[in-house]
C-alpha cells in the first residue's frame, strides 16, 4: 500500500520573482502543541546531500543546537522538527537556515560554526527583528585565498574585525580561546594578499610560561620558533605551507624578536605582537613607536596570564590605559563568554574568572 503523497506548498517569492529563500521547498510552519508555552516547527530542505552536511556526522550539529538553545530536534532525511519555546524554535530555525546557506556556498560546517550561527542569528534578531534573512551578513568577515570567507563567530569577534579594518593600531585583550591571534593573522594575510601591505612582521616577548628552558640551539629563527608556534599554526591555516616558507625566505613574512626591534621603522607592513601581557612598560613604548608610514599594528594579550616577575606592571595594561581615546587606536575586550575554542575551555575560563572575582571581593571587604 502506497503512503499518501506529501502536499506541495508553493514557495515564497520576492518582487523580482526569485525565491525568497532558495534553500527551502516550503516555509517553516509553526504548529501549536497542547502546551500553550511550547511550539513545533517543521523544516524541509531541498537537497538531501547538503542537509546531511548541515546536520553533521551522527547529527552532531543538531545535538549542539539542542544544547545551546534548549530545543528538541528530530532529524529525518531532509526534514527536521523542532520542539520547544516559540522563541527558541524560531531561533533554531534561523540557525539552520544560516548553516544551509553556508554549505550551499561550498563551506564546511563545524561545531564552532554552529556556535557562530547561534550568536549571529541572535544578533541579527536584535538588528533586524522584522526582516530576518539568512543570506544577509550580520557579522563581519575576512577573505583569504586558502580559506575563502571566514566570518566572526561572536559579537566581540565582529567588533574586533571591524576595528582591525578601520584603525591603524588595535589592542585586543581577553582570555585564551577567543580567536584574538587567529583572526589577527587572518586579517594580516588578507591585507598581504590584497597588496595593502608588503610585509607581515610577527613578534612576541621571549618569556617562558613559568619554567626555564635554558639556551635553545640553532639560529635566531630556530630559537624564537617555539615561542611563535601558535602564530605559525594560524599562518598555515590561512596560507599554503609552500607560500609560508617562500614568504619566510623572501622576507615577506618576518619573525622579529621583540628585543631586537629597537631602532627600526616598520613601513608598509602589518605588525602583530602576540602575548603582549608579558611586555614591560619600556618594551611596549619601544614597540609602539616602531610604527611607520602605511603600517598597521595589532597587539594581543591576556592580562590574566602574565609571566612577568611579581610586582612588575604589564606594558599592555599600561598602554591600554594611557592611549584610551586616542584617534586611530581601538581597544577590544573579550570576555569568558566569547571563548570559541571548546565548550570545556569556556567553562574553565569562567571558573577561573569567578574565583578571581571572589578573591577581589574578599580583599575589598578586608
Amino acid at each position: 500500500m502506497r503512503a499518501p503523497e506529501r502536499p506541495i506548498t508553493p514557495r515564497r517569492h520576492t518582487r523580482d520573482g526569485l525565491p525568497a529563500v532558495a534553500a527551502f521547498a516550503s516555509p517553516p510552519a509553526v504548529v501549536p502543541t497542547p502546551d500553550a508555552a511550547a511550539a513545533e516547527v517543521a523544516i524541509t530542505f531541498e537537497d538531501n546531500r547538503l542537509t546531511s552536511l548541515v546536520f553533521g556526522q551522527y547529527d552532531q550539529n543538531i545535538a549542539k543546537l539542542e544544547r545551546r538553545l534548549g530545543v528538541v530536534a528530530t532529524a529525518n532525511g531532509n526534514h527536521v522538527t523542532l520542539r520547544g519555546s516559540p522563541d527558541a524554535c524560531d531561533h533554531a530555525r534561523r540557525v539552520l537556515e544560516t548553516l544551509y546557506e553556508q554549505v550551499k556556498q561550498g563551506r564546511k560546517v563545524s561545531l564552532g560554526d554552529v556556535d557562530g550561527a547561534v550568536e549571529e542569528t541572535a544578533f541579527q534578531g536584535v538588528l533586524f527583528p522584522k526582516d530576518l534573512d539568512p543570506e544577509r551578513p550580520v557579522f563581519d568577515e575576512i577573505r583569504t585565498r586558502k580559506r575563502g570567507s571566514v566570518k566572526a563567530r561572536t559579537a566581540a569577534q565582529d567588533v574586533y574585525l571591524r576595528a582591525l579594518k578601520s584603525n591603524e593600531l588595535v589592542f585586543a585583550e581577553g582570555p585564551a580561546g577567543t580567536g584574538k591571534t587567529w583572526l589577527a593573522v587572518g586579517h594580516a594575510i588578507s591585507l598581504l594578499e590584497r597588496g595593502v601591505v608588503e610585509r607581515l612582521i610577527l613578534s612576541r616577548p621571549a618569556i617562558e610560561a613559568g619554567e626555564r628552558l635554558g639556551f635553545l640551539p640553532g639560529d635566531m629563527r630556530e630559537k624564537i620558533d617555539p615561542y611563535l608556534r601558535p602564530v605559525y599554526d594560524a599562518l598555515h591555516d590561512f596560507m599554503d605551507p609552500r607560500m609560508v616558507e617562500r614568504g619566510m625566505q623572501t622576507g615577506m613574512i618576518e619573525v622579529a624578536p621583540l628585543a631586537f626591534m629597537r631602532g627600526r621603522t616598520l613601513t608598509n607592513a602589518v605588525v602583530l605582537l602576540d602575548e603582549a601581557q608579558n611586555t614591560t612598560s619600556m618594551q611596549m613604548k619601544m614597540f609602539l613607536t616602531r610604527l611607520g608610514e602605511g603600517s598597521r599594528m595589532i597587539i594581543n594579550g591576556d592580562p590574566s596570564q602574565t609571566d612577568l616577575p611579581s610586582g612588575q606592571k604589564s606594558g599592555l595594561s599600561e598602554a591600554i590605559s594611557l592611549l584610551s581615546g586616542v584617534e586611530g587606536i581601538a581597544h577590544v575586550r573579550f570576555r569568558e563568554g566569547d571563548v570559541v575554542r571548546h565548550d570545556l575551555v569556556r567553562r574553565i575560563v569562567a571558573a577561573y574568572e569567578a574565583a578571581g572575582r571572589k578573591v577581589s571581593e574578599q580583599s575589598g571587604a578586608n
